[in-house]
């Protein structure tokens, strides 16, 4: 299979975590390919920066609305190797969890709604606080880092004593991994690079808020429940029944219902046969 097919590959199957990271992978390369073009030909009227500016979030809202599709694209644009390295190594490991129990549309739901909720505390903060006043006009933000932060916070709220083997420290639970990320992005703030931590902010404030409503009842108020309304209720009792027969695809309601067992009781609380549905909703 060559890399072509792998892309075709990757691309048709069912798998969120994949279809984000490569989307990501391939405007970075596309752009570093432009701008390594544009150096050969010794172009210095800055035409791919006038691109890009297009595609970054504005922090000023005038300047949002000439460009209101920024809020979505500038969560695919990064500033060199490191910055989408280590976001999509995180956006892997974490992504792949949360997809694990949740799947697909939990997934894409977590990205974008973390994404879009980091851009927009970033825009909001920039216009309000004074010490951006100066700034703000020329200030725009970029990364895919609020999306994957919400996916890290989502998935330590919904597994918070779940085991990640880290270098040099050992095994980490999710909760105490989350929770650091979020402290060194607040107290990061003064320090530079305060739009990007203030997205991060926002994201991982995302994630917390969409489990959390997921999950357990009257978590958020209503107006903004209407954000997230879903067609069906939670229930918190558990089920001690399910299918009758082992092709039959499990509901909303199941999956609900041993999701909830998992928030309060963890994992390793489930019986065979629930661990055997879940399995079976997160392939569709």
């Amino acid at each position: 299979m060559n890399i072509i097919d792998e892309i075709k590959f990757t691309f048709s199957s069912s798998n969120a975590v994949r279809k984000i990271i490569l989307i990501n992978i391939s405007v970075f390369i596309f752009t570093s390919l432009i701008n390594a073009l544009l150096f050969l030909m010794n172009d210095n009227s800055g035409l791919l920066s006038v691109f890009m500016r297009q595609l970054m979030l504005p922090a000023s809202f005038i300047n949002f609305i000439k460009q209101p599709w920024s809020i979505i694209t500038y969560m695919f644009l990064h500033d060199g190797f490191l910055h989408i390295l280590f976001n999509m190594l995180w956006l892997f490991w974490l992504g792949s969890i949360l997809h694990e129990y949740l799947g697909n549309k939990k997934v894409y739901e977590a990205y974008f709604g973390g994404g879009i909720f980091g851009g927009l505390l970033y825009m909001i903060c920039f216009n309000i606080f004074p010490v951006f006043q100066t700034s703000i006009d020329g200030a725009y933000a970029l990364g895919a880092s609020a999306g994957v932060l919400s996916i890290i916070v989502a998935t330590a709220t919904l597994l918070p004593d779940y085991s990640i083997q880290l270098l040099f420290f050992g095994a980490v639970r999710l909760k105490w991994l989350a929770l650091i990320t979020v402290v060194l992005d607040f107290i990061g703030i003064p320090s530079g690079n305060a739009g990007g931590h203030i997205a991060h902010i926002g994201g991982a404030l995302f994630g917390f808020l969409y489990i959390k409503y997921l999950y357990q009842k009257n978590i958020l108020p209503h107006w903004l429940t209407n954000i997230f309304k879903r067609k069906s209720k939670v229930k918190v009792h558990y089920k001690t029944t399910f299918m009758k027969t082992g092709n039959e695809i499990p509901t909303e309601e199941d999956i609900d219902d041993i999701l909830d067992k998992i928030s309060k009781s963890g994992y390793d609380s489930l019986n065979k046969k629930e661990k055997e549905l879940l399995f079976k909703a997160s392939k569709n």
